[in-house]
């Protein structure tokens, strides 16, 4: 094997030790019982248009999936690709979404906890029963089974990595829509982020239904709009 051959074989191997990494915490937690196992994140939080999304994904062991990794570490095309093999070698996989009319009902932190719980909700109507959830940052209120929370979650624990892909792919889908439906405000590229591409859309033509309308940068560039 050439020197190449080597360096490949190298890295394949670092990957495959990366990725069996990302799997202990939810080994430790097969160990003491847990046969499946749901990892859940969410996406858009931190928006000021578009829904929240939250995913969640089931894996009943470790499985080899070069690449797994937080959803904002990974290029577009990569985390698509990820998402469909996730979703061929996980048990249970399903996306939940909170709208924008909801987010400005009942709060952000609310509506993110309600995109998750219809995540798990569709997992558990596939006949995909967790006994353990593991949710990135904060734990889940009046959920029914046991949870677990990690800080970084999307960066140290398999099934949360994959469920943050799984979510980030089907909000950009839906950001995509947006961009056909609402053009003038490049929901495509900013995917609904308060960048300054998105504020100056936002004080030339006001917000439009899928804005948050509580957000304290679209509440101020709506009234720019209305005083213009």
């Amino acid at each position: 094997m050439g020197s190449g051959g080597s360096r490949n074989a190298c890295n394949l191997a670092a990957e495959r030790d990366r990725v069996a990494g990302l799997f202990a915490i939810e080994d430790e937690a097969r160990a003491e019982g847990h046969a499946l196992i749901a990892g859940v994140d969410e996406v858009g939080r931190g928006c000021v248009a578009g829904p929240v999304y939250a995913g969640v994904v089931v894996f009943e062991g470790p499985s080899t999936l070069p690449g797994l990794d937080d959803s904002k570490a990974l290029l577009p095309e990569v985390r698509e690709a990820l998402a469909i093999r996730i979703r061929g070698a996980a048990r249970g996989a399903a996306v939940g979404a909170a709208t924008a009319a909801e987010i400005d009902a009942i709060g952000i932190v609310a509506a993110t906890f309600l995109a998750m719980r219809r995540a798990l909700d569709l997992v558990r109507t596939s006949s995909c029963m967790p006994s353990l959830v593991l949710v990135d940052a904060f734990r889940i209120p009046g959920l029914d089974v046991p949870q677990r929370a990690y800080i970084r979650g999307d960066r140290r624990v398999a099934a949360i990595a994959a469920a943050s892909i799984v979510a980030k792919v089907a909000r950009d889908a839906r950001m995509d829509e947006l961009e056909r439906r609402f053009p003038v405000y490049g929901f495509g590229s900013h995917r609904g982020y308060a960048t300054p591409e998105h504020l100056s859309a936002l004080r030339r033509h006001g917000p439009c239904p899928e804005h948050r309308l509580t957000f304290d940068r679209v509440v101020v560039r709506r009234g720019a709009a209305k005083a213009a």
